[in-house]
């Protein structure tokens, strides 16, 4: 029974298909208008799951010929997608959308260029430059707007011919247009033309392209105010003047909705505050930036995220922008990880002698998160504070103390790691925490946390007074350490050496020699042989180095 189901289930599935699209067949063929109008839809129902429908090809074309603008669409749908497999049977079709580009409803009009654009097969190449023309010089502006993104897709599939039927010129010519949707239209279009254009000369914005561009500016929709702020951002202005008056014209655009057109003018603010020599204007544009990013972060994370990567960006440029909304940066308890990764970094740039108090409060909270990720980079910000600030050092050692405290082991392990960073940039200020850094030992276990103790006690060798026991401890595991960790001792054994000889020089002499004749890492081998070169031969210079 199962061999016989196994040999005739390809059969059936076969013969099901069969009838099924010799019904929709039958169907489009039928002398009414209701059940060939059902039938397409099916046709499209099937398509949209992935059926092959690419042999009713003919019949479908053939319900093009219809005023049912709802039927049009569907027929044009299909056509979109299997013109490509069918290349020679897209001609059946191209009488019916030129003659659709002369029809009396605008809609269609529109609809028949903008399906043509989108049928990306050579043969029709031929046909649509006369219905394009006719349709950018059209008297509805609906149309136009159409046929200006109309004329990048001929751009994309034959620059040439573009240029040879002056498309490029008409386009240009469209930035002047009455209404402001045929204008962000053909600026959408021009700018994409201009990326794959090889002389770089399709779309150059001067002044009065610019004026018009701002003219259609207020009226366009979201989409369009976009296309043609990045636009604008390509201008450069002629003085400090210009550059004022394309920031005040630029500006209500902060108010936006939508946070990409927000960040569009952004954008453009922030290139032309290059050319403006008037202090007192770019801190009124600053204060006016402010309050639209704080706004964008009450959107979804997704939008947040964008929006502080974009900050992020700001900030780097113009660090006194949010300088007073450090708050507003504060991580939530249900923000997804990559948008408190994103607040954290915000909250490192905006760090100042003034909001430092919260700000380590603030991150010593997250450093009791369940997240380790984000525990790590929280004990890591505070560390960088430290480096920044100096008068907030010794504030953000303690709160690593107390971190250290907490014997949390991965805490415990990042604390260790940015008090090395600490010591380096401040010298012989805290030598005092060295006893309770080395009373962890025994809980390091990462590479990273192991290397920066080590660097601790050799450095500070003379201070600690079990250091030769300390760095045993580590020695008694040399060969199976991590490369970074076997560097740090080389370096670590030698400073002590140098420190403390008498109590130290069997030990180096064991290190070198087990990193000379047992370690396959060339980086650590060379290092030792550089080491044992440079005592055997002058131990001062050694201690100078």
């Amino acid at each position: 029974m199962a061999d016989f189901i196994k040999q005739n289930a390809g059969r059936f599935f076969a013969n099901n298909k069969k009838g099924e699209n010799a019904e929709l067949l039958a169907d489009l063929n039928s002398e009414y208008r209701d059940r060939r109008k059902d039938a397409v839809k099916r046709v499209i129902a099937n398509m949209t799951v992935g059926k092959d429908v690419s042999s009713l090809f003919p019949q479908v074309v053939k319900n093009m010929q219809t005023e049912d603008l709802e039927m049009k669409k569907l027929v044009y749908l299909y056509l979109m997608n299997y013109a490509k497999s069918n290349p020679d049977l897209v001609i059946l079709a191209v009488n019916t959308f030129v003659k659709d580009t002369d029809h009396i409803n605008p809609l269609i009009r529109a609809l028949a260029i903008r399906t043509m654009g989108c049928i990306r097969v050579d043969k029709i190449l031929d046909h649509i430059c006369e219905p394009l023309r006719k349709c950018l010089e059209d008297d509805n502006p609906y149309v136009r707007k159409t046929a200006a993104i109309g004329v990048a897709k001929l751009w994309d599939l034959d620059q040439e011919r573009a240029l040879e039927n002056g498309f490029v010129t008409i386009l240009q010519d469209l930035v002047s247009d009455s209404n402001p949707m045929v204008v962000a239209n053909a600026v959408t279009a021009l700018a994409e033309m201009q990326e794959s254009s090889a002389s770089k000369d399709v779309f150059v914005v001067n002044v009065a392209i610019m004026n018009k561009m701002l003219a259609a500016l207020n009226e366009c929709t979201e989409w369009g105010q976009i296309a043609i702020l990045t636009s604008l951002a390509d201008y450069r202005p002629l003085d400090s003047k210009e550059a004022e008056n394309v920031c005040e014209r630029v500006i209500p655009r902060l108010q936006h909705a939508n946070g990409s057109v927000v960040l569009s003018a952004i954008r453009v603010i922030m290139i032309f505050m290059r050319y403006i020599r008037n202090e007192d204007f770019i801190k009124s544009l600053i204060k006016k930036m402010s309050p639209p990013l704080v706004t964008l972060l009450a959107s979804a994370p997704e939008v947040q995220y964008v929006s502080l990567r974009n900050i992020n960006l700001i900030l780097q440029k113009r660090p006194d922008i949010l300088q007073n909304d450090v708050r507003v940066f504060f991580c939530k308890y249900n923000d997804p990880p990559y948008v408190k990764r994103e607040k954290l970094e915000i909250m490192i740039k905006l760090c100042n002698d003034k909001n430092i108090e919260q700000i380590l409060s603030e991150l010593k909270e997250y450093a009791s998160e369940v997240d380790v990720e984000f525990v790590r980079k929280a004990v890591r910000a505070i560390g960088r504070c430290a480096i920044m600030i100096d008068e907030a050092s010794e504030r953000c050692v303690n709160v690593l103390l107390d971190l250290i405290n907490t014997k949390v082991n991965y805490v415990v392990q990042e604390a260790i790691i940015v008090i090395k960073d600490i010591f380096r940039k401040y010298p012989k200020r805290y030598e005092a925490i060295i006893p309770t850094l080395c009373q962890n030992l025994d809980s390091l276990d990462e590479p990273e946390a192991k290397g920066s103790l080590i660097w601790i006690i050799g450095e500070y060798a003379e201070r600690i007074e079990n250091a030769d026991e300390l760095i045993e401890n580590f020695l008694e595991t040399f060969l199976e350490e991590n490369s970074q960790v076997q560097l740090q001792l080389l370096t670590a054994t030698v400073k002590l050496f140098l420190k403390k000889p008498a109590q130290s020089q069997e030990i180096v002499h064991r290190v070198l020699q087990t990193a000379t004749n047992e370690i396959d890492n060339p980086d650590t081998r060379d290092r030792a042989y550089v080491y044992w070169r440079l005592l055997s031969t002058d131990p001062q210079a050694a201690k100078a180095v």
